[in-house]
């Protein structure tokens, strides 16, 4: 006998012997079997309520994959972070000059300048004092600062030095702005590790862009340039005291000291200190320097 297509066969039995418990053929309502006699009973269902449970027919064999998966590769050595820098330096920020002081507040007692992360650029002609008050002041200081003054690193050149008594040309104009650069950079890696600075420079204020201008690039906004500027007949004698390649003929002090008294009507403090000894221009820079924290110059 055939079947419907799609009807599944009844399980295989023998004459006299009941059907399959629980199976109901496709198609059709569950009732008696058409071969079983009507007067038979039909087959209770089990105890509890449910289809008898059937054991799980184990899962045929797999053969093995032709080919295996490796298993996941360790991580290699040196995959995870770097370990953390011990030494104690602190490495310069690309890029992150020193910033403008952040004023006080108006009710605030007047800065301590002393105590203060600064970095200052001393201006003036040759004999005003700069790298007599630029040494006191840095060696006076409560907090840890440093003298970087731009004719001893143009020194540092020995074979080849351009020496601007022999005539400013364009082989001293490059070593100059080398050397501005370097001293930029140095004030900036010490200013990165909490170390102020005082700079000294003979910047003309004629030349705004290769001077002051190159500082303030160099270093950063927030550098505090401050101007010794004493009488010319105290330049002239302090000149005469220099000894080197240092000590200029009157004729050229006489000259930079003109050129200097560009920077009066500048906007920059400006300290006469003709009638000062160096520890007294000190005590001076740190008043000028306090005002100029509370109000930092636009230059």
């Amino acid at each position: 006998m055939q079947h419907a297509v799609g009807s599944p066969l009844p399980p295989p039995h023998q004459p006299g012997q009941a059907p399959h418990a629980g199976w109901v053929p496709a198609g059709h309502h569950p009732g008696p079997h058409p071969g079983a006699s009507q007067g038979s009973a039909p087959v209770p269902p089990p105890a509890s309520g449910f289809p008898a449970p059937v054991a799980p027919v184990p899962p045929a064999p797999q053969p093995p994959p032709a080919h295996p998966v490796p298993p996941p590769a360790s991580p290699q050595y040196g995959s995870g972070p770097p370990a953390p820098d011990t030494t104690g330096h602190v490495p310069l920020p690309p890029g992150g000059p020193v910033g403008v002081p952040a004023p006080p507040p108006a009710a605030a007692a007047v800065p301590d300048p002393t105590a203060t992360t600064l970095a200052v650029l001393l201006i003036g002609p040759a004999g005003a004092g700069k790298t007599s008050v630029a040494k006191f002041w840095a060696d006076h200081r409560r907090v840890p600062t440093a003298h970087i003054s731009l004719d001893d690193v143009r020194e540092w050149v020995r074979s080849g030095f351009a020496d601007p008594q022999s005539g400013w040309n364009d082989n001293s104009e490059a070593q100059y702005r080398l050397a501005r650069r370097t001293c930029g950079f140095a004030a900036r890696n010490f200013l990165a590790n909490g170390i102020s600075c005082i700079l000294d420079d003979a910047v003309f204020p004629d030349r705004p862009v290769v001077g002051l201008g190159g500082w303030k690039r160099h270093v950063g906004p927030g550098l505090l340039p401050v101007v010794l500027l004493p009488g010319l007949d105290i330049v002239l004698e302090r000149n005469a005291e220099r000894t080197g390649n240092r000590r200029l003929s009157d004729e050229e002090v006489a000259r930079i000291h003109g050129r200097m008294a560009g920077w009066y009507g500048s906007g920059l403090p400006i300290i006469d200190n003709s009638q000062l000894d160096v520890p007294g221009t000190a005590r001076v820079l740190d008043e000028v320097l306090a005002r100029a924290i509370a109000s930092p110059p636009s230059w």
